[in-house]
């Protein structure tokens, strides 16, 4: 329930447990629920560059990119963008995915859900796994999952 009070000097809003003080002639009324502008595309973010030193002797270069809600045949996850770089010149994308019903299991077992931080852990974890393992990934462009086979061996190289 939102509660605008024009000509005194709060406005109390009972879904954000907050108080505003503003002056008492502000008439502007705007939703903090939904977007301003919804077709607006995002803006652009700098990006942190980080390096791995891979087990095959490649140094990646890599970034993250988004996370995404991503459908793969019938299962439900996480798509993790990443773009890599090999030599410096050329970048390609590689995705990871997180399946949300490995997820589902894993928290049955554990009596809590993965946090997003640990989400995200376990699709870096499975990225730097790829390099570890692959010879020519700009070429491969393999598909990383995280699936019930990989989740518990990169969980517990996280000590989680």
């Amino acid at each position: 329930m939102n509660a605008f009070h024009y000509g005194s000097a709060i406005r109390r809003c009972s879904s954000i447990d907050r108080t505003y003080f503003e002056p008492a002639i502000t008439r502007i009324d705007i939703s903090e629920r939904a977007a301003n502008n919804c077709t607006m595309a995002r803006p652009e973010v700098a990006h942190r560059i980080k390096s791995y030193s891979a087990a095959t002797g490649f140094v990646y270069q890599y970034q993250f990119v988004e996370v995404q809600k991503a459908r793969r045949g019938l299962s439900l996850g996480n798509e993790y963008v990443y773009i890599v770089s090999v030599d410096r010149k050329a970048n390609f994308p590689l995705t990871v995915f997180v399946k949300q019903s490995a997820e589902d299991k894993w928290a049955k077992r554990e009596g809590r859900k993965l946090s997003g931080t640990e989400e995200y852990a376990v699709a870096k974890m499975r990225l730097f796994q790829a390099f570890d393992e692959a010879e020519d990934l700009a070429s491969a462009k393999p598909d990383l999952l995280v699936d019930d086979s990989n989740l518990d061996a990169l969980l517990k190289a996280l000590d989680l």
